[in-house]
């Protein structure tokens, strides 16, 4: 008779938490920013091009044969229904060329504000007084009218007649115009990061945080064109958005060091406490960059007398009651 084979086996040992592998502490990465990076920054080759603007201009030859058949239809059928239709047709037509006329206005403001930084940077290199009397002229109209302008052209104008030396009078334009100017900006850009880091350390759903990031970089961008004397429409903020990151890659300033992760808004603590916070933190951080990126741009002279914002103090006071900061450094 058969038994059944009974094999002995050592007893498994007793599991120790000591001995466990330490849990994998990767550093925050901002990957949600990086991310969108990515999608704003990233340009189609020249065959994609080419099948986006073939099929775009194939799908608008489609739709004006089916309108036009359409009213030709209703106008055979039913000549009250068909002159609706073609009111209809015309008044979105009109729109449409508004919205174009809108976008090129929006184009030609941006290029005026181009044309005028490369006028101060002649002026800058040359210390020309006639050329830097000639820049703060073109600089006084670009914000004639404008109320938070005011106060600055005044003395501007009170001022600049007794100035003999281009550098001091180009300094006195950047003190008394873009002072306001630029904390504006800094609020903008400080409002966006807090909205990046709040969304991104909330938000579980893996791609909100990449959407977050790049409309609010998108909003932030806009509005500091607009502070500066730009307009963008929806195309052109999309233009402005790859030339600033553009500008960001050829200076270097895309990447995260471990010093800001260290000291924005106790960022290494926050990601020891919770990854989310981290990433949280980094990501409001490379939003400041783009915005300090923005200013550098939209901004018609550059920062010679007035100092640049700092990263570390925009992302402080941004993230300031968020995730504890302080917000107490001045930049």
């Amino acid at each position: 008779m058969k038994r059944p084979v009974l094999i002995e086996q050592e007893a498994p040992a007793a599991l120790d938490p000591a001995s466990a592998p330490p849990v994998p502490d990767d550093p925050a990465e901002g990957r949600a920013m990086v991310r969108a990076m990515a999608v704003a920054g990233g340009r189609a080759s020249a065959t994609g091009r080419f099948l986006l603007a073939t099929a775009s201009a194939l799908v608008l030859f489609m739709a004006s044969v089916a309108a036009w058949r359409f009213v030709e239809g209703l106008l055979a059928a039913n000549p009250v229904l068909g002159w609706i239709a073609t009111l209809l047709i015309g008044a979105f037509v009109l729109a449409l060329v508004l919205a174009a006329l809108r976008e090129l206005s929006a184009y030609l403001r941006l290029a005026r504000i181009d044309r005028l930084s490369r006028a101060v940077d002649a002026a800058i290199a040359t210390a020309d007084l006639r050329a830097a009397q000639s820049v703060v002229t073109r600089i006084e109209a670009l914000y004639s009218g404008r109320e938070d302008a005011a106060w600055g052209l005044a003395r501007l104008k009170e001022r600049a007649p007794d100035i003999l030396d281009a550098d001091t009078l180009l300094g006195l334009a950047e003190t008394e115009l873009l002072g306001p100017l630029d904390q504006a900006a800094r609020t903008e850009i400080e409002a966006s990061a807090r909205q990046v880091a709040a969304v991104t350390a909330i938000v579980p759903l893996a791609l909100a945080d990449v959407a977050a990031a790049l409309f609010a970089n998108l909003r932030m961008i806009r509005r500091i064109a607009e502070i500066y004397g730009g307009r963008t429409g929806a195309f052109g903020g999309w233009r402005l958005l790859r030339r600033v990151l553009g500008h960001l890659v050829a200076t270097g300033a895309v990447a995260v060091g471990d010093d800001l992760v260290q000291s924005v808004a106790g960022g290494g603590i926050l990601a020891k406490l919770s990854r989310r916070f981290g990433e949280g933190v980094i990501n409001g951080a490379l939003t400041a960059r783009v915005g300090v990126a923005a200013m550098e741009l939209c901004r018609p002279m550059p920062f010679r007398v007035l100092p640049k914002p700092r990263i570390t103090n925009l992302v402080s006071r941004g993230l300031a009651g968020l995730f504890g900061g302080s917000g107490t450094e001045k930049s």
